[in-house]
């Protein structure tokens, strides 16, 4: 059986990881550019969006994982004679794809007659979770490495994620908007919408006030979802607005007529910096089962 690993962009918790049995090579996170801390080692979700509420003006940076963290992660797997599929965040938001293409590379001197697929998202956080689960599914299932990749490649084309923000002030400080944007934006209470589409962050619309923002959404799930919903894996994904997570989960089950089996996600630290506390997010993928 082959081995599954992901970097950390996909957002899977601690449990989660053991539950499924994979490997996660985690992003770094500094608070002053000085000293980086390893995420869900050095620092945890919760601990890190706890430091961006309670610490006003705080905003980190993220560094993605080395060739050589990668290497550390495959090689026991290569050693013992397995091959491995590595999904990644999408290499237009980091550099992480490129330091895994670097460590196979590295290893297949080293490993001649082991395989190493590497699969870009094109995606991230939840909507990479989601790309990952439907990987673990197969192999569970008992696909072999050739058929879960062609068909995670299917997959990854089905897969959107949406995000509203509480603010613009993350965005502007990571040189997504300018500030007079940021600036006009936090006076008429602007929530931007956010996809992300062919691996890139878009912005859809810009909507005054959070419950028009989040209605938005839903409308535009119900829509898009409602006459396959039994083929379609979704996912609700937040930084530190559980509460509220939970309420659009409740009301997006409403509105579709269906469970999301899935609970609500917190979003780790390598979007978390960029969209900062108080996005709320939401995902959805073709089921493997329905390509």
């Amino acid at each position: 059986m082959f081995r599954i690993i992901s970097d950390g962009g996909c957002d899977f918790s601690k449990a989660e990881v053991a539950r499924h049995d994979i490997d996660i090579v985690p992003f770094f996170v500094s608070f002053d550019q000085v000293n980086y801390l390893k995420e869900g080692v050095d620092i945890s979700k919760d601990g890190f969006f706890k430091r961006l509420a309670t610490e006003k003006g705080l905003f980190p940076k993220t560094s993605q994982p080395s060739p050589q963290d990668y290497i550390d992660t495959f090689t026991p797997h290569l050693a013992a004679g397995k091959d491995i599929i590595c999904l990644t965040i999408s290499s237009k938001l980091s550099g992480s794809c490129n330091s895994a293409s670097l460590a196979i590379d590295i290893l297949g001197e080293e490993y001649p007659d082991r395989k190493v697929v590497l699969i870009d998202s094109l995606n991230a956080s939840i909507g990479q979770g989601l790309i990952l689960r439907e990987m673990i599914k197969m192999r569970d299932a008992g696909r072999t490495l050739q058929e879960t990749v062609k068909l995670t490649e299917k997959i990854l084309k089905t897969t959107r994620i949406y995000v509203t923000l509480d603010n613009l002030e993350y965005l502007k400080k990571g040189g997504r908007v300018g500030p007079t944007t940021a600036f006009v934006g936090g006076i008429l209470g602007l929530n931007p919408i956010l996809q992300v589409e062919e691996g890139q962050v878009v912005q859809l619309d810009n909507v005054r006030g959070r419950k028009n923002a989040l209605r938005m959404i839903e409308e535009a799930m119900v829509e898009t979802l409602k006459d396959e919903i039994e083929n379609i894996s979704i996912i609700i994904g937040h930084t530190h607005s559980l509460p509220e997570a939970t309420a659009f989960k409740a009301s997006a089950e409403a509105a579709l007529g269906t469970t999301i089996a899935l609970p609500a996600t917190e979003i780790g630290v390598t979007i978390g910096s960029h969209v900062g506390p108080g996005a709320l997010a939401f995902a959805y993928c073709r089921k493997y089962e329905a390509i």
